[in-house]
Order: structure tokens, then sequence, then C-alpha cells
């Protein structure tokens, strides 16, 4: 009986944080769900200067939008090559900026004496 007792006051504690995770997980603005609808329509419609506009007017970083923002469950950049959208995937992309891996130990050579 005690151990019926426990896992009912363990569940009974635990409900309201589960509730509470769960409803901000859930909770979004109808303005910025707006603006990401408007950002992922503007993705796919392969004008540039759509894009521009539409990340400056809600004032959204495009390399944030290339990192973070998911259109229909693909990354936004995934999102505009599916629909053929390459223009805005490029731009996108450059956003993103260089990244160069230099592999140091093929560089440096190490002299080893027995």
């Amino acid at each position: 009986m005690t151990k019926v007792k426990t896992t009912l006051l363990a569940f009974t504690a635990a409900l309201p944080l589960l509730t509470m995770s769960m409803s901000s997980q859930a909770a979004m603005s109808p303005y910025m769900e707006g603006a990401l609808i408007d950002v992922c329509k503007a993705a796919i419609s392969n004008s540039v200067h759509k894009l521009n506009k539409t990340t400056k007017e809600f004032r959204l970083q495009k390399k944030t939008v290339a990192l973070k923002l998911m259109c229909n469950g693909e990354d936004v950049i995934s999102f505009a090559e599916h629909y053929g959208a390459d223009k805005t995937a490029a731009t996108l992309q450059k956003s993103l900026g260089n990244v160069s891996i230099t592999d140091v130990a093929a560089l440096s050579k190490v002299n080893v004496s027995f």
C-alpha cells in the first residue's frame, strides 16, 4: 500500500511541473507566428528582395533565421531548395558565413627521435 501512495504522491508532485513545461513550449504569440510564416513564404518565393524586406520588417537577422527557423519540419534553407527557390536559399546560406577547417596536424611536421 505504501508503494501505491508513494507513486501517487510522486505523480501529483510532478504534474504541475509537466503542465508548466508543456504550456511554455507550445505558447507562441500570434504576431511571432505570423512573422515566421511570412519569412517562410518569402523564402520559397525565390525573391531575394522579398526575403530581405520581410526579415527587415520583422527585425530578424538572416543568420538567425537560417540557423533556427524550421518551415514544415525542414530548416529554412532546405525548405527553400525543396521548392526550387535557389536564390533565397543561396542568400540564407551566405548569411551563415564561411567556415573552414584546417588540419593543424597535417600542416606541421613532427620530428621524433629514437
